[in-house]
């Protein structure tokens, strides 16, 4: 039996560790979270960030419930009215390990439901890549944009907002904002955006443009990415996936392994109204 392995899931880590591993991934996504105008908090037993300037979920969300059933409950309450005050249109709970076990049925009476099902990867290896990307400039803002709002459906307010916050990531230094360009036309054909925060690297985002995916795009921008992570005192990198997706499989096949699993629990505000 492999000692660094749950016995129950031989493809994560045993909780334990899984436990600790969250919390630093967890610390690390909280920093980035707040980059520039957001708010960490804590309510309840819960850990809270929210930034009305990133209109993302990841930006906006609770992690590390961690108390009796009781106290749990009535966090997910406290939550549902916090998410309103900040003009959210649901409530989001990232549940992994540093949550309790007995959230799912927690939150199923509180009417929370589980909107998706994530596995958190670490970067095990430095590939090669082509040295194709650069750091994104101001004038690679309004495409990047472009690309998340397709993989996203934001809204119009969502890309001015998200166009802004981008625009402090620029210049924020622990953050990592690469592009490429698509050959021959004058736009990037793709992007990889990370953070590094008390030796914790995230890769946050990676798009690539539909027209331009199996060309090694993706890989170059994630292996680039986590080297610049890596240069700016990254211990160990990490990345978040839907579990069995298509994002999985990628992360995979360029050196990512399975840590451990999030489940995605969220309220929707309107329907407390």
């Amino acid at each position: 039996m492999d000692p660094l392995h749950d016995p129950d899931d031989e493809t994560l880590l045993d909780p334990r560790q899984a436990r600790d591993l969250a919390g630093l991934v967890e610390t690390a996504r909280l920093a980035s979270a707040v980059v520039r105008y957001g708010l960490r908090t804590r309510v309840g037993v819960a850990t809270v960030v929210l930034n009305q300037d990133n209109p993302l979920p990841v930006a906006n969300h609770a992690c590390a419930l961690w108390g009796t059933g009781a106290q749990v409950a009535g966090t997910l309450l406290e939550l549902e009215q916090v998410f309103a005050e900040a003009g959210r249109s649901e409530a989001v709970v990232y549940a992994s390990p540093t949550t309790v076990g007995e959230i799912e049925g927690i939150a199923d009476d509180a009417a929370w439901r589980a909107v998706e099902e994530q596995v958190v990867l670490l970067h095990r290896t430095r590939g090669f890549s082509r040295g194709i990307t650069r750091p994104a400039e101001d004038r690679d803002l309004e495409g990047i944009v472009e690309l998340y709002a397709d993989e996203t459906g934001l809204s119009e307010e969502g890309e001015r907002r998200l166009a802004r916050h981008l625009g402090h990531r620029v210049d924020e230094n622990r953050s990592v904002l690469l592009v490429v360009d698509d050959p021959g036309v004058d736009r990037i054909a793709g992007f990889a955006q990370g953070f590094v925060e008390r030796g914790v690297g995230l890769i946050e985002q990676v798009v690539v443009r539909p027209g331009r995916r199996r060309r090694g795009y993706g890989h170059d921008l994630v292996t680039e990415a986590s080297e610049e992570l890596r240069r700016m005192g990254a211990l160990l990198v990490a990345g978040h996936a839907e579990e069995g997706g298509t994002a999985q499989r990628f992360a995979e096949a360029i050196g990512f392994e399975v840590a451990y699993g999030v489940t995605a629990y969220a309220r929707r505000i309107d329907d407390l109204l």
